[in-house]
């Protein structure tokens, strides 16, 4: 091999460009020749090489044919990591090349899709070749490219980024295309591969535009070689005389000579001879020719190339294991469509184990349609995803992505954490690389932050022995085995779609997987977090867009549909791919409001609100039995399962096995083998009987969320009665004198409330520390008032027992009795009319802070300009005060003291201008009249501007045009409502309904939770409580809300759910198919059928013109033969056979004749072999 060095080309002396050459001699191994690409120059083995054969030797090219070559080959391979080989020149097709990839290159911001051009070419055909011969290794040479004529010699393209000059031997001629059919055959016999060297063999496949007569021999070579050949139909030259003949199929000789010498007038008869047995040798392997005409066909060029190949493929083997570098390429250019009309038609078995590879490459180039079509043909999931597969997947996330963000941040964190505590680790950054190898734990990590204990235990094991406290995390034996399974790969695969928000990937996961319901919902918490902390515009509205909170609404109709038992069963199972995690559970981590006002979600909330009691009982009948308990044994209110069992037991549940006792499970209070055991009489006397009648009647009423809810309700008026008697009628003065018997007990009934709140906060059945309770106790905004209000009690009562803070504790204890009443809104939420107004006061007292800072600039700004030019020296803070902010506030209402500010209504005998008088207050300083018109020209702007605000509302409100006497408060939220945020209430107000029942939910669920008694007898329960706790544990009442389901029935109840989404998913697919974009859709891809069915005319006409011109030709034979025969004196044995009667001349295109009733006679030909007859008819 010659010397290698480096170029430097200079294009006009604007662009320096830094390619790289390489000199060899004609007989270089060519194996060499790919070391020198691949290893010294560094270019990565490539996909897929195209070898641009012809062309050169066109000077004006058509349009459509230097576009077919400038984007759609470009085109075809920047996706690839492809090599294009061509001749290197500047001149014809390959100038145009090198300035499409010059173009990409320019647009191009990632090297990974760089397209790789490399120009072989002789060393006598390049222009001012000498210049190259002064390059050393370590200076390269300057040279120049020109654009020049069509002739012996052209200079060097310099949009090619590597060269390889070949040195011919000058007794050899064609040996730089020897060395180019030998350089393809060693680079077909490399393998390359997704994550390395060593996986298939690299497709090679040539490309013919135009091209002389000399490009038959070099053609012959490859096809040789079994390399296929892509040839342009239109080009010109060899090109179309190939495609002519592949489009007749039959052809002889002197056919293809007369096509040559039409093409190539300068043929000599010795050369064309040797050319037509070259072109017969090359017709003979058409399985290797593929023809594309770009004006007749509408296939873009990668999809002909790939077509190309697998045509190639498919004529040399069947096996699974040659198509798959064609079914790479496939995947890289995202042609599903080819794979499965090409490679997965049924010819080709393939297995799980093949198809591996070429799994993770779609599943990290984001192709869900290969990943749908790789499972359909033999993928299986549960074999395939692999703990060490799913790492690695979350390994090759995108830097550009948020979830690389939030792994990279786990990880530091985790190194942090290691390297503070010295402990010897895993190396999880290796030396020289950049990216830090992510590992399952921070990918655990990253989904607690997103959907807390809803992934509890997920990529860990539990170690065997209880992990001590403050433990870190430093080695990789409490992850699972990384070449385990996966025991939910599509809920796996499902999280890794959605955390890099490829929807269309997580979808189809979603679709494949079990529990969909939760999943959904799963699902769409990630995405609502993942907007807050997305940066990038677009990606944050499109995870805002995702659907899958409407997936779950839709799937969940469709079971509540079908049936509702079961859908309640779905909504309150525990599930397994979620930690044991509620639908409910998982819809209120995900603030799904809209699946809470679901029919069927309000149904079961309903059944759990009215507990055991029928869902229609009137309220009169419940607070009646409320005041006169004894009422709870008559038929006044009605229990659900006693009219089931008056009924017959449940029959409606008797479409499920055991549905009867899920209906226990759902909606009792007992648990069912109690129900049994109570419900056999037989084996009961009669007293005990009664005696658990009595007991279970009174257990279901008081225990019943609707009953616990009024008692708190008419004792926490009655607490709100007993605080407001004390502060107005007997606060007793500090000890000894008091506090008297009425405050003692309403500190008792605080106390009490103050251990309830506790309960909520820590006593919780959620299974996290204290710390997280709190913090999870804090984020609830009535809890937050319950703390303001119990920590205003304390400091007013410990304020009031001392003799020089009783005022301050009177004073405090009275705004805490506001805080009080105001946590009586809280109530209301129930309330399907009042629950809604209350969301809307609340975000609206959060918008209309943004209105009173406009207010509060303005009324500032008048009121200090007023107090300097009226009162400039007045040395009391509080007038100051007073003067700049309360008077300009009273002015909004028209309270405008004349007086005060107009010089011409001022006495001068009620002020006075000493300041010591001032100061003791015995009369008031006398105003500053100088510059009063400006005074009251600021009033008048200061009243336009606030009253304009106002008078904005009332234009819009013209039924409060009377109620002029607003308070300050309601005046400013009316008007900023309307003036600022009209838009945040007619939102709210818009979605009344989905406000009230996600309200409604919160606040049953609260009261569910809650002891049966009301403060202040709650302490008996909590008392109680903590005894049972002592003895044994105590049946948590969340068991209503979150069930665990017998297998076999939890085993059906999911089977179930996954037809109902089977059923969900076609009527998906059905609207999707009437919708006007994919009828728009289907009637163009129809067009296009037609279009290329018409197209195929074109072939039909011409295979008509041959025949045509071959029967024209057989008729002319055929009449020279009668004629001689009818000049003959031979004669036959017989006659020659009538004619039919009817006969007609028949004329085909071109108007050629048929012979018509010409006398035929048979003779036998004597010189040939005897007895052989020959005979003519008559032709008509």
């Amino acid at each position: 091999m010659g010397h290698s060095f480096r170029l430097l080309v200079s294009i006009t002396h604007i662009i320096c460009l830094s390619v790289q050459f390489a000199r060899v001699s004609s007989s270089t191994d060519p194996d060499l020749i790919y070391q020198l690409l691949t290893e010294q120059w560094g270019l990565a083995p490539p996909h897929l090489v195209v070898a641009l054969v012809g062309g050169d030797e066109l000077a004006q090219m058509k349009p459509w044919l230097r576009d077919t070559v400038r984007k759609g080959l470009v085109k075809a391979t920047q996706s690839t990591g492809a090599w294009i080989l061509t001749s290197g020149l500047r001149f014809g097709i390959t100038k145009h090349l090198g300035q499409a990839v010059r173009d990409h290159s320019l647009a191009s911001t990632s090297s990974k899709v760089r397209v790789v051009a490399i120009g072989i070419a002789p060393w006598t055909m390049i222009h001012n070749r000498d210049l190259l011969l002064s390059a050393k290794t370590d200076q390269p040479a300057a040279y120049s490219t020109e654009d020049l004529p069509h002739g012996a010699v052209y200079s060097l393209d310099s949009n090619h980024s590597h060269f390889i000059l070949i040195e011919e031997d000058p007794q050899r001629h064609g040996a730089t295309g020897d060395m180019r059919v030998k350089l393809l055959k060693h680079i077909s016999l490399q393998r390359t591969g997704y994550g390395g060297p060593g996986s298939f063999e690299i497709p090679v496949l040539c490309l013919l535009v135009h091209g002389e007569p000399k490009i038959l021999q070099r053609m012959y070579k490859t096809i040789q070689n079994a390399t296929p050949w892509l040839i342009l139909a239109g080009s010109g030259g060899v090109a179309d005389i190939l495609v002519t003949l592949i489009y007749r199929g039959c052809w002889e000789a002197e056919m293809v000579q007369e096509l040559l010498l039409d093409t190539f007038s300068g043929l000599h008869s010795t050369d064309v001879t040797s050319w037509v047995k070259v072109i017969q040798r090359v017709l003979d392997h058409g399985h290797l020719l593929t023809v594309h005409d770009p004006e007749q066909e509408t296939s873009e060029l990668d999809t002909v190339i790939l077509k190309a190949l697998v045509k190639a493929c498919k004529s040399q083997s069947q096996e699974a294991q040659d198509f798959l570098d064609e079914l790479k390429l496939a995947v890289a250019w995202n042609r599903v469509d080819i794979a499965k009309s090409e490679i997965f038609n049924g010819d080709v078995e393939w297995s799980a184990q093949d198809l591996e590879e070429i799994m993770m490459d779609a599943l990290v180039n984001d192709k869900p349609d290969f990943v749908r079509l790789f499972v359909e043909n033999g993928v299986n999931l549960g074999e395939f995803l692999t703990y060490g597969r799913l790492q690695e997947l979350y390994s090759s996330v995108s830097e550009k992505s948020l979830l690389f963000d939030l792994l990279l941040k786990k990880h530091q964190e985790k190194q942090v954490l290691l390297a503070s505590a010295r402990t010897p680790g895993l190396p999880y950054m290796e030396i020289g690389d950049r990216r830090p190898r992510f590992t399952l734990h921070e990918v655990s990590k990253v989904l607690k932050d997103f959907l807390h204990d809803s992934c509890k235990g997920f990529y860990q094991k539990l170690p065997a022995e209880r992990v001590s406290k403050g433990r870190l995390f430093h080695s990789q034996k409490d992850l699972p085995d990384l070449d385990q399974v996966c025991e939910n790969p599509w809920r796996d695969l499902f999280l890794w779609a959605v955390l890099q928000n490829r929807q269309k990937m997580a979808n189809y996961f979603w679709a494949m997987g079990p529990e969909a319901v939760a999943a959904a919902l799963a699902g769409c918490k990630i995405l609502k977090e993942m907007a807050h902390l997305e940066s990038e515009a677009e990606s944050a509205r499109s995870m805002k867009e995702a659907k899958y909170e409407q997936f779950a609404l839709d799937l969940f109709s469709e079971c509540y549909s079908n049936s509702e038992d079961r859908a309640y069963a779905l909504l309150v199972r525990k599930t397994h791919c979620w930690s044991k995690s509620t639908v409910l559970n998982l819809a209120t981590e995900a603030d799904a409001k809209c699946f809470f006002a679901h029919d069927g979600v309000q149904a079961l909330l309903t059944k759990i609100w009215w507990g055991s009691m029928t869902t229609d009982t009137a309220i009169s009948k419940l607070v009646l039995s409320f005041f006169c308990p004894a009422l709870i044994w008559t038929n006044l209110i009605k229990f659900s399962d006693e009219i089931l069992q008056s009924r017959g037991g449940g029959e409606q549940f008797a479409e499920l096995d055991s549905l009867e006792t899920e209906k226990a499970l759902l909606l009792s209070d007992e648990d069912p083998a109690d129900s049994e055991a109570a419900g056999n009489p037989a084996d009961q006397s009669c007293s005990q009987a009664w005696s658990q009648f009595l007991l279970r009647r009174w257990k279901r009423f008081w225990s019943a969320p609707v009953t616990v809810f009024l008692g708190n309700v008419i004792m926490y008026f009655a607490f709100l009665v007993l605080f407001t008697y004390v502060l107005l009628l007997d606060f007793q003065p500090p000890p000894p004198k008091g506090p008297s018997i009425a405050e003692i007990i309403l500190y008792f009934w605080v106390f009490t409330l103050v251990l309830e709140e506790i309960r909520q906060s820590f006593f919780t059945d959620e299974d996290m520390n204290i710390l997280k309770k709190f913090k999870l106790y804090v984020e609830d905004n009535w809890n937050k008032c319950d703390m303001v209000a119990i920590s205003l009690f304390v400091v007013g009562v410990l304020c009031r027992m001392m003799e020089n803070t009783y005022e301050a504790g009177r004073t405090v204890l009275a705004l805490d009795f506001m805080v009080f009443t105001l946590r009586l809104i809280h109530i209301f939420a129930i309330h399907k009319q009042l629950g809604p107004k209350i969301i809307i006061v609340e975000r609206m007292m959060k918008d209309v802070f943004f209105f009173l800072f406009f207010l509060s600039v303005w009324l500032i700004a008048y009121g200090v300009a007023t107090q300097a030019l009226l009162h400039p020296n007045d040395p009391r803070l509080d007038w100051v005060f007073r003067r700049v902010l309360y008077r300009p506030y009273l002015h909004i209402f028209g309270q405008i003291p004349l007086e005060e500010i107009d010089a011409a209504k001022m006495q001068a005998d009620n002020c006075t201008m000493n300041l010591q008088e001032i100061i003791t207050g015995t009369l008031p300083p006398c105003p500053n009249i100088y510059a009063n018109w400006l005074v009251i020209l600021l009033l008048v702007i200061y009243l336009l501007v606030t009253n304009g605000v106002l008078i904005n509302y009332f234009d819009n409100q013209k039924e409060h045009l009377s109620l002029l006497t607003y308070t300050l408060i309601l005046c400013i939220i009316t008007s900023a409502s309307d003036f600022f945020h009209s838009y945040t209430f007619q939102v709210v107000q818009g979605n009344t309904d989905i406000f009230w029942k996600f309200q409604r939910y919160n606040l049953i669920v609260e009261y569910h939770s809650r002891p049966a008694l009301a403060p202040p007898f709650i302490i008996i329960s909590h008392l109680s409580q903590l005894f049972l706790s002592l003895i044994k544990k105590t049946e948590s009442k969340l068991e209503h809300l979150e069930r665990e389901l017998p297998a076999g029935l939890d085993q059906k109840l999911m089977t179930w759910e996954t037809v109902q989404k089977e059923s969900y998913l076609a009527k998906l697919e059905r609207r999707h198919l009437e919708s006007s974009e994919e009828r728009l859709r289907s009637t163009s891809s129809k067009v296009q059928s037609l279009l290329k069915i018409v197209g195929g005319f074109k072939e039909q006409e011409k295979r008509l013109a041959s025949m045509e011109t071959e029967v024209r030709y057989c008729g002319e034979v055929l009449t020279w033969i009668a004629e001689c025969f009818d000049k003959s004196t031979l004669k036959c044995d017989r006659d020659a056979p009538r004619a039919p009667l009817i006969m007609k001349p028949v004329t085909i295109k071109n108007e050629i004749p048929f012979i018509q009733n010409y006398n035929v006679k048979m003779f036998y030909q004597k010189k040939a072999l005897p007895f052989m007859p020959v005979c003519f008819f008559s032709l008509f």
